[in-house]
Protein backbone atom coordinates (compact mmCIF):
# COMPACT_ATOMS: atom_id res chain seq x y z
CA UNK A 1 0.00 0.00 0.00
CA UNK A 2 2.98 2.30 0.44
CA UNK A 3 3.42 2.51 -3.32
CA UNK A 4 -0.25 3.46 -3.83
CA UNK A 5 -0.01 6.12 -1.11
CA UNK A 6 3.14 7.62 -2.67
CA UNK A 7 1.55 7.64 -6.12
CA UNK A 8 -1.59 9.32 -4.77
CA UNK A 9 0.48 11.87 -2.86
CA UNK A 10 2.44 12.64 -6.05
CA UNK A 11 -0.72 13.09 -8.12
CA UNK A 12 -2.37 15.29 -5.47
CA UNK A 13 0.82 17.16 -4.54
CA UNK A 14 -0.68 20.69 -4.66
CA UNK A 15 -4.31 19.65 -4.18
CA UNK A 16 -6.33 20.53 -1.05
CA UNK A 17 -7.18 16.82 -0.52
CA UNK A 18 -3.55 15.62 -0.57
CA UNK A 19 -3.73 14.62 3.10
CA UNK A 20 -6.62 12.27 2.38
CA UNK A 21 -4.34 9.59 0.88
CA UNK A 22 -5.59 7.70 3.92
CA UNK A 23 -8.64 6.79 1.82
CA UNK A 24 -6.43 4.93 -0.68
CA UNK A 25 -4.71 3.13 2.18
CA UNK A 26 -7.96 2.14 3.91
CA UNK A 27 -9.71 0.92 0.76
CA UNK A 28 -6.63 -0.95 -0.44
CA UNK A 29 -5.91 -2.56 2.91
CA UNK A 30 -9.55 -3.67 3.22
CA UNK A 31 -9.40 -5.28 -0.21
CA UNK A 32 -6.16 -7.11 0.56
CA UNK A 33 -7.34 -8.19 4.01
CA UNK A 34 -10.90 -9.29 3.21
CA UNK A 35 -10.60 -10.77 -0.30
CA UNK A 36 -8.36 -13.21 -2.12
CA UNK A 37 -6.78 -10.29 -4.00
CA UNK A 38 -3.03 -10.11 -4.33
CA UNK A 39 -3.16 -7.31 -6.88
CA UNK A 40 -5.32 -4.19 -6.76
CA UNK A 41 -6.15 -1.52 -9.26
CA UNK A 42 -6.24 2.00 -7.85
CA UNK A 43 -7.83 4.73 -9.94
CA UNK A 44 -7.73 8.39 -9.02
CA UNK A 45 -9.83 10.99 -10.80
CA UNK A 46 -9.26 14.65 -10.03
CA UNK A 47 -11.72 17.32 -11.13
CA UNK A 48 -12.32 20.85 -9.99
CA UNK A 49 -15.04 19.82 -7.57
CA UNK A 50 -13.90 16.44 -6.30
CA UNK A 51 -11.33 13.69 -6.02
CA UNK A 52 -12.60 10.18 -6.71
CA UNK A 53 -10.69 7.17 -5.42
CA UNK A 54 -11.63 3.73 -6.77
CA UNK A 55 -9.99 0.48 -5.64
CA UNK A 56 -10.75 -2.72 -7.54
CA UNK A 57 -9.88 -6.16 -6.19
CA UNK A 58 -9.95 -9.56 -7.86
CA UNK A 59 -12.70 -10.91 -5.63
CA UNK A 60 -12.83 -14.22 -3.87
CA UNK A 61 -15.46 -13.53 -1.21
CA UNK A 62 -19.24 -13.77 -1.53
CA UNK A 63 -19.93 -10.70 0.62
CA UNK A 64 -18.91 -7.14 -0.10
CA UNK A 65 -17.49 -4.63 2.34
CA UNK A 66 -19.70 -3.29 5.08
CA UNK A 67 -19.39 -0.70 7.79
CA UNK A 68 -19.12 -2.20 11.24
CA UNK A 69 -19.33 -0.75 14.71
CA UNK A 70 -15.97 -1.54 16.27
CA UNK A 71 -15.66 -2.04 20.00
CA UNK A 72 -13.78 0.74 21.76
CA UNK A 73 -10.79 -1.52 22.48
CA UNK A 74 -10.75 -3.11 18.98
CA UNK A 75 -7.72 -2.47 16.79
CA UNK A 76 -9.63 -3.16 13.52
CA UNK A 77 -13.05 -2.37 12.08
CA UNK A 78 -13.04 1.40 11.62
CA UNK A 79 -11.65 1.77 8.08
CA UNK A 80 -14.86 2.20 6.13
CA UNK A 81 -16.30 4.44 8.84
CA UNK A 82 -13.29 6.73 8.44
CA UNK A 83 -13.63 6.71 4.65
CA UNK A 84 -17.35 7.53 4.96
CA UNK A 85 -16.55 10.46 7.25
CA UNK A 86 -14.20 11.92 4.61
CA UNK A 87 -16.28 11.10 1.53
CA UNK A 88 -19.49 12.61 0.26
CA UNK A 89 -20.36 9.28 -1.36
CA UNK A 90 -19.19 5.68 -1.05
CA UNK A 91 -20.30 3.00 -3.51
CA UNK A 92 -19.56 -0.67 -4.07
CA UNK A 93 -20.02 -2.40 -7.43
CA UNK A 94 -19.22 -5.91 -8.59
CA UNK A 95 -19.53 -9.36 -7.09
CA UNK A 96 -17.38 -12.21 -5.77
CA UNK A 97 -15.41 -12.18 -9.03
CA UNK A 98 -14.19 -8.65 -8.23
CA UNK A 99 -15.45 -5.48 -6.61
CA UNK A 100 -14.75 -1.80 -6.94
CA UNK A 101 -15.15 0.47 -3.92
CA UNK A 102 -15.36 4.13 -4.89
CA UNK A 103 -15.13 7.12 -2.57
CA UNK A 104 -15.91 10.65 -3.74
CA UNK A 105 -14.16 13.39 -1.81
CA UNK A 106 -15.56 16.90 -2.32
CA UNK A 107 -13.18 19.83 -2.67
Amino acid sequence: MARARRWTRDVLRAHPRVDDVLVVSELGTNALTHTAAHVLQVMLTVTEGRVTVAVTDSGGTPEGPKVTEAAEEAIHGRGLSIVMALASRLSVTGDEAGRTVTAELPC
